[in-house]
Formats: structure tokens, C-alpha cells, sequence
């Protein structure tokens, strides 16, 4: 499975919205109106993770919701979390 570095992920990030590369994976924030918001999206990604079988990094401090993705089996950024980033996407 290939994985991306910094600069070869650099285009396919282009087409995600404000995620960023970092540490050999890629990142993005997402701020709701409350707790009750945040949660419901967070449980929207576990299921897409599970249906993947590819499961991200959450994090929650109350509205805001922070998503990392790697592929801890590849040492790195490969496709699995670009499409699953796109999927992301397309719930918010």
C-alpha cells in the first residue's frame, strides 16, 4: 500500500477542506453549535470507520470535534484516508 509524505499528499488535500497534513497523517477541526451536535457527528464517523474498517483518531472537548487519520498498519497516509477524509466531508 503506498503512503503519502508531505509533499506527495499535498494535492490530494487540495480537495479536502481545510485538512492538513501532520505527522504522518492528516488533520482537520470541526466546531458545532453544542455537545449534543458534536457527539451526533462523531457517532456519524464511527459508523462510516466501521463500514471502512478504518478507524480515526477522535478527539471532543465539547462543540469541538478533532479527527486524525493514518494508517497505523502502513506507517503513514495512504488512500484509505483520503477516501474516508472525503467521506468526512460529505457528513458536515
Amino acid at each position: 500500500m503506498t503512503t503519502y509524505n508531505e509533499n506527495s499528499a499535498a494535492a490530494l488535500l487540495q480537495n479536502l477542506n481545510d485538512w492538513q497534513y501532520k505527522d504522518n497523517g492528516i488533520e482537520k477541526g470541526f466546531k458545532f453549535k453544542d455537545f449534543t451536535q458534536a457527539l451526533g457527528f462523531i457517532v456519524k464517523v464511527g459508523v462510516l470507520a466501521e463500514k471502512m474498517n478504518h478507524h480515526p483518531e477522535l478527539f471532543n472537548v465539547y462543540n469541538k470535534v478533532n479527527i486524525r487519520l493514518t494508517t497505523h498498519d502502513s506507517g503513514g497516509v495512504t488512500d484509505k484516508d483520503f477516501e474516508l477524509a472525503q467521506k468526512i466531508e460529505n457528513l458536515f
